[in-house]
């Protein structure tokens, strides 16, 4: 059973510029304690500054497990900024598959063009200049520029936020007292090893501070940790009330040519899941679709007839559920794949679970 500390405790966390003593801790229990990662430097090294740009991409809604083969396929085939600038953005796209939020690929791919031409295959050393780059956010353009560089940054992700609205038992909610934590991190920053500390703080949220059951047995923080004390240290960070999610409705049209192919389509650049390949849809919308509403969004003029089954799919904001329409029809202008070839396209999730309807029900 674990002792609760009284709650004065907070005092060892006021810090000032002289006093940098749960840095020191903190880098301590992370020289032992530090997780071996495919784009981690050894100790005493700086990281390469393309695999934490790489890394931190991928990981951005993506569990460290589910990366790292990613990340290994990902080097092996573009070892360089320069070779993942010259690839071409359906491969790019499709090696990309399983990680969702393809808005990240399509900035990776962009932003490697940009290091590659404008900065001559090097990352900018600075935060500001890396958060120019495109898909390089604040917590990003930190981690990198401390990890790789140097530099003195506070990396602040949603580890971090964790951590610190623990540490503090800070009552501001989700997602606003990320302002708040983010002057803590800074105090506590060591200018003789940013980097390790920026990691240290990874390893600790994913490792011990985790979202449900911490291991605060095991934290090194423990004894001036305000939401230890308090004996639930799992209600921090609060959440704001969840808004309900809506749904949207909206035709997909599995359109098969003589031959057998189908008709698929590129999704416009902007926009969710920009740039990816799909079975032609009509928009998403609240409002259902009438037979007479799908016939006119058609992609083709053909006898289009509903399928059995509904695709449902969610995104982050809404809900989605698709009717799977089904036709015959001539030549048209569009991509045609065979359906055994489907897989080499960069299809999302919610076009695989459109295909595997359509097959189900076709023979």
């Amino acid at each position: 059973m674990l002792r609760l500390l009284p709650p004065t405790i907070n005092r060892a966390f006021t810090v000032t510029a002289s006093s940098k003593r749960p840095s020191k801790i903190l880098l301590a229990w992370y020289d032992r304690e530090r997780r071996d990662l495919p784009w981690r430097a050894q100790p005493g090294e700086q990281g390469d500054p393309y695999r934490v740009w790489l890394s931190e991409i991928m990981l951005q809604q993506t569990t460290v497990a589910a990366v790292i083969p990613y990340f290994e396929a990902f080097l092996q085939r573009w070892p360089t900024v320069d070779a993942l600038a010259a690839a071409d953005l359906d491969a790019v796209l499709h090696a990309w598959q399983g990680l969702g939020y393809y808005a990240r690929a399509r900035n990776l791919h962009r932003c490697a063009r940009v290091v590659a031409s404008d900065f001559a295959g090097r990352f900018p050393e600075s935060a500001e200049e890396l958060r120019r780059l495109p898909g390089v956010g604040d917590y990003t353009a930190a981690a990198i520029a401390a990890i790789s560089f140097g530099q003195p940054e506070a990396a602040v992700d949603g580890n971090v936020v964790r951590v610190f609205s623990r540490m503090y038992a800070l009552e501001t909610p989700l997602p606003n007292v990320r302002s708040e934590v983010r002057p803590l991190v800074e105090t506590l920053v060591p200018a003789d090893r940013p980097g390790d500390f920026a990691q240290a703080l990874m390893d600790l949220g994913a490792t011990v501070c985790t979202p449900r059951r911490p291991g605060c047995e095991r934290c090194p923080w423990t004894a001036a940790c305000a939401g230890f004390a308090s004996g639930a240290p799992d209600a921090f960070p609060r959440k704001a009330k969840k808004k309900e999610k809506p749904t949207r409705r909206g035709a997909a049209f599995w359109a098969v040519r003589g031959d057998g192919a189908v008709l698929l389509r590129r999704r416009p650049e902007s926009g969710l899941l920009g740039g990816m390949m799909e079975v032609p849809t009509t928009d998403w919308r609240e409002r259902p679709w009438s037979d007479a509403d799908v016939a006119a969004a058609a992609p083709v003029p053909a006898a289009w007839r509903r399928l059995d089954g509904t695709v449902r799919h969610t995104f982050t904001h809404f809900h989605l559920e698709l009717d799977v329409y089904a036709a015959s029809v001539g030549e048209s202008d569009g991509i045609w794949c065979t359906p055994d070839g489907l897989h080499a396209h960069a299809l999302p999730t919610v076009m695989k679970k459109v295909v595997r309807l359509a097959r189900e029900n076709l023979p």
